[in-house]
């Protein structure tokens, strides 16, 4: 049998805590590992229990869920481990400064419990929680905007472009232009097995942890510039 999903639950409030433990105990192949009230005993849990998933609340006493992201993606140990944010607003400062901490996906404190576990198991697969185009936005609103003193921490360190192929170079321009791997194929008329090839080979070569850092990359490398960011009719 597939070992479960471990989860490790990370809130300041003892009563989010136990209801994200019966959601996500309560779904087939998820399983709380551990919890933490603290950013500092996230980190401890995490290094002790080597979990999937980290749920990671932002505003907590005795080291915030930013620096626990931080120093939980940026510890060799923990490669395997993801971290998901958990927030009140999806565009605030604090989430803005979890991306660029490496946390690997975002959802709303009043989300469907369902809508966690969808979110939990496509962290753990590498997946983004959102639609491609509006990731590459949200990365274009903070790699532009002027970090808060105190609240946006320096930018993961990926590797640059120069380590690739022209192909995978093509391959992330498009990654950061905001197209899924079906529009990423038939902008280059390449197969999908091809851009799956391309993004994993992408993700070990930039020491990128998911679709995210790669769009990060992107962006940061002047690959594309914020006037490529897809915009949503209307605006």
């Amino acid at each position: 049998m597939t070992a479960p999903v471990g989860v490790l639950v990370v809130d300041d409030q003892p009563l989010i805590r136990h209801s994200l433990r019966i959601v996500v105990d309560g779904a087939p192949g998820l399983s709380v590992v551990g919890e933490a009230g603290t950013g500092a005993d996230a980190v401890r849990h995490a290094v002790r229990l080597r979990p999937d998933i980290v749920l990671m609340d932002i505003r907590m006493p005795g080291g915030d869920g930013i620096d626990a992201t931080r120093r939980i993606t940026e510890d060799p140990a923990l490669g395997h481990t993801r971290v998901l944010v958990l927030s009140m607003f999806e565009l605030d400062e604090y989430v803005h400064a979890a991306l660029r901490a490496g946390a690997s996906g975002f959802l709303l404190k009043d989300a469907e419990p369902a809508r966690l576990v969808d979110a939990v198991r496509r962290t753990h697969a590498g997946e983004s929680l959102f639609a491609p185009s509006i990731l590459t936005r949200l990365v274009a609103h903070y790699v532009d905007r002027p970090a808060v003193a105190g609240t946006v921490p320096e930018p993961r360190q990926v590797r640059g472009p120069d380590v690739l192929t022209e192909r995978e170079r093509e391959v992330l321009t498009q990654v950061g232009r905001g197209l899924s791997n079906d529009e990423i194929a038939r902008a280059l008329s390449i197969s999908m097995g091809t851009v799956k090839s391309h993004m994993g080979s992408l993700l070990a070569k930039l020491h990128a942890r998911d679709r995210a850092q790669l769009v990060i990359a992107a962006y940061e490398h002047g690959l594309v510039g914020t006037a490529s960011a897809p915009k949503p009719a209307g605006e």
